[in-house]
């Protein structure tokens, strides 16, 4: 069993909550050039050509069938998913605005969690989703009033991504992470790439083998690395430090997308927005503190 390492495991959380939105930013600045499909498909290119050879050199299973098969199939397709609605909905939306309403992701988990696996959950979190629900609103309501359906893209990767979490603790103790990584991205290159002939085959250009020109192929190919070691250091992260620990730090991936906005695309949250993300990072904490509280007292308390 890996000894606990809290500051080691802080460390590898801040490197997630500053490359995952680096990585965000790389495919808005080539969403305009580069078809969507690509994007995507390069993404998970990359994860497999990064952690197969990793699990190879490892020795780590990563043989899957039946039950666990099925569900990493059906966890790769929530997750090509949820980053073709990101990635579609960076094209509309300022960084942090998009980022700030995906993690109403949070509370879309204790609601299915509650109503779907029938766990139980206290009063005071359903308020605090309803709480987070609200400033998730803000956020997007000078979005909407601007961009239209577009703006509501990151709830629906909020859903997705929840549903994505769900399915995968129902394999997490049955998987090693760094394989199941591995051939999610195997999976994903597989399924998308018939599309990827189709689309450029039908002269359709979103679909399309459309590459970007230039140093432009750096920055496609840096989607993928960046997002492939931004997961890589949030699952080694939680081998050295308790989630309790480090589920309050991944709120920091609001800010510092709100920071590399600004730098790259001079984009900052209005006043109403600004107050948005507030209101969720508040109601996410709390919900973080009372899991961490009920955690401590079960089973002796009825959580709160």
């Amino acid at each position: 069993m890996t000894q606990d390492r809290p500051v080691f495991g802080i460390v590898l959380m801040l490197g997630f909550c500053v490359l995952a939105p680096m990585g965000d930013a790389l495919a808005k600045l080539l969403g305009e050039t580069t078809p969507l499909a690509l994007l995507v498909f390069v993404r998970f290119a990359i994860q497999a050509a990064i952690l197969v050879p990793l699990v190879a050199m490892t020795g780590r299973p990563w043989r899957m069938r039946g039950r666990i098969l099925r569900l990493t199939l059906i966890r790769t397709l929530l997750h090509i998913a949820g980053i073709t609605a990101m990635f579609s909905a960076l094209q509309f939306l300022p960084l942090a605005d998009a980022v700030a309403i995906a993690f109403v992701m949070p509370f879309i988990m204790l609601l299915l969690g509650k109503y779907i696996l029938n766990e139980e959950v206290g009063h005071r979190r359903l308020a605090a989703c309803i709480v987070g629900f609200a400033g998730t609103l803000l956020v997007i309501q000078p979005s909407f009033a601007e961009v239209g359906l577009p703006a509501l893209l990151p709830l629906i990767v909020a859903v997705v991504f929840a549903l994505f979490m769900l399915v995968t603790r129902q394999i997490a103790k049955e998987t090693d992470p760094m394989s199941l990584q591995a051939v999610s991205g195997v999976f994903a290159t597989i399924l998308l790439l018939p599309l990827l002939i189709w689309g450029t085959r039908s002269n359709i250009w979103e679909l399309s083998f459309t590459l970007p020109s230039g140093n432009e192929h750096w920055l496609l190919l840096s989607i993928g690395v960046l997002g492939t070691v931004a997961h890589l250091f949030m699952t080694w992260s939680l081998r050295f430090a308790p989630s309790a620990t480090l589920a309050p730090m991944q709120y920091l991936e609001i800010p510092v997308a709100t920071l590399i906005g600004w730098l790259i695309f001079h984009d900052l949250p209005n006043g109403l927005a600004a107050l948005g993300i507030l209101i969720t990072i508040a109601a996410g904490l709390y919900v973080i503190l009372r899991e961490r509280a009920t955690a401590r007292s079960a089973p002796t308390e009825t959580p709160a």
